[in-house]
């Protein structure tokens, strides 16, 4: 209950020492980071966290990454400018100053572009950036790129990563382990659409492994995230009334989690 509520909730992370947890909860429209602190062993009631200037406007933050030293977070972003209509789809970040998380600023080409979507970063332990784009290219409606990180803010142009994880169909929300040897993929497939595992081999991506109940299951289970500690996996699962209405039909958005064994014991098989 202190992070499900009557709302609707996603994206559970934490930071790289246990320490801080934020999700997102959808309010008035407007989809807003939370944030709790672990303090004298007790955690802090989450409250919302501002990225953007005016508070009141609908706004969207969400799907959020959190950098090895805890002092920077990327997420997809969406604000309108002055007098404009809502954004498109672009990844902000947000600067941890003084122990307090500061007004967003959009991390600027090769990563958000004007004309396409930019979605889902993740962060990985070099610095490097893995998103999902419909920019030309790309494989399918959605592709999952990787943007090497070259210091100072900048970043190298983003790859896809290529047929193996990468659908003709999209690829959605996407998680990849701070060293990269594996990633957890909602992927969308003809056959069975949802999150998927694959390992990486000899530095190349493996075929997708469905991932069974109690992860996928008859609603949409999305925001695949493993704590840095790598014990346990965390999910977000949505139900729509009717099914298959999507966001616009959500009555019910809740963060689940499962012991970690559950993925990892797919790799020996």
């Amino acid at each position: 209950s202190i992070v499900n509520t009557d709302h609707i909730e996603l994206n559970g992370v934490f930071n790289q020492t246990l320490t801080e947890f934020f999700f997102t909860r959808i309010i008035d429209e407007s989809y807003l980071i939370f944030h709790a602190e672990l303090l004298d062993g007790n955690w802090t009631s989450p409250e919302p966290i501002q990225m953007f200037p005016n508070q009141n406007i609908i706004s969207v933050a969400v799907d959020m990454s959190v950098t090895q030293d805890g002092n920077t977070m990327y997420f997809l972003g969406q604000y309108p400018g002055e007098g404009t209509d809502m954004s498109s789809e672009d990844i902000y970040q947000s600067q941890k100053v003084d122990g307090k998380w500061q007004l967003a600023t959009k991390v600027p080409y090769p990563i958000s572009t004007d004309d396409y979507t930019e979605s889902y970063p993740v962060v990985v332990a070099d610095g490097s950036l893995y998103f999902e784009s419909n920019r030309p290219g790309g494989l399918g409606k959605q592709d999952i790129y990787r943007a090497q990180y070259l210091g100072n803010g900048k970043f190298d142009t983003p790859k896809s990563i290529g047929s193996v994880v990468n659908t003709a169909m999209g690829s959605g929300d996407t998680f990849v382990s701070p060293d990269e040897s594996y990633l957890i993929v909602n992927s969308r497939r003809t056959d069975a659409s949802g999150l998927y595992v694959s390992f990486k081999k000899n530095s190349e991506w493996q075929k997708p492994i469905f991932l069974k109940e109690p992860i996928n299951s008859e609603w949409t289970d999305f925001c695949p995230y493993m704590t840095p500690d790598s014990k346990y996996f965390f999910f977000s699962r949505r139900y729509s009334d009717p099914p298959g209405s999507g966001w616009a039909g959500v009555i019910k958005g809740e963060i689940y989690w499962v012991d970690a064994n559950i993925i990892f014991s797919l790799n020996e098989k």
